[in-house]
């Protein structure tokens, strides 16, 4: 797999280069910043790229742009977002354009390389990666939507696995049942929140994000936040 880097601390781009080279992923290139990710990138694409989510010349949201702008310009590379801090904001807005190749993991798991390389293969497959954090605090929340009070205790489970990006295959391995019953449980999740059968990939997201819109996190905050942040967009954009 070939894999580029962006992010503004040198350190941190050799450390990381070098923990992927030991996992047998080719770094291909390393980026400053948003400018010379962006060039890299048309230059020679990867498979996928890990964006640090703040980065110069503003350090708030300069990767989440590069990643729309990536989404855009070179729908084929996978990118992963990586953040200091588990924001379930940011990650609703990696994903509002849908979850094909992208991921948000914490800055804190590139420690665990197996947890890296399956979000980078997972993003460069076509799929969607999201911190087990960012979806642990959104299940802890206490202002619990009327239409996840329909789910069971395993039904949660099943969601909470799919918000992570996981397969119906993964959720088995991790929760120990079998396929058929995970089948089961997933088929309860989109009726219960009347999803319609548009594809299996859509509506893993769409579960996540209809429990979002019913939480505190409106789409309206949401769409503000943007607003605020987007003053860095003409770097990237």
């Amino acid at each position: 797999m070939r894999v580029g880097l962006a992010d503004d601390s040198g350190i941190f781009r050799n450390g990381l280069s070098l923990l992927l080279a030991a996992a047998d992923v080719d770094v291909v290139w390393e980026a400053r910043d948003c400018r010379e990710l962006i060039a890299f990138i048309t230059a020679d694409p990867p498979d996928a790229v890990i964006i640090d989510i703040r980065m110069p010349p503003t350090h708030t949201d300069e990767g989440l742009v590069a990643a729309e702008r990536i989404r855009r310009s070179h729908p084929e590379v996978g990118v992963l977002v990586l953040s200091a801090y588990a924001e379930p904001a940011h990650a609703i807005r990696l994903l509002q354009n849908g979850p094909d190749r992208m991921g948000y993991l914490h800055k804190e798991r590139v420690d665990d390389v197996h947890v890296l390389v399956d979000a980078l293969e997972r993003v460069s497959r076509g799929q969607s990666a999201i911190d087990q954090d960012v979806v642990a605090g959104l299940f802890a929340r206490q202002n619990r939507a009327a239409e996840l009070d329909r789910l069971s205790v395993k039904e949660r489970e099943v969601l909470s696995h799919m918000a992570q990006g996981r397969s119906n295959a993964g959720i088995a391995q991790a929760m120990h049942l079998s396929p058929r019953t995970i089948e089961a449980h997933a088929a309860n999740v989109f009726a219960k929140l009347n999803l319609p059968p548009d594809g299996d990939d859509n509506r893993r997201v769409l579960a996540v994000l209809t429990w979002l819109r019913a939480t505190n996190i409106s789409e309206r905050r949401i769409a503000g936040k943007h607003g605020a942040e987007r003053v860095v967009a003409p770097m990237c954009g």
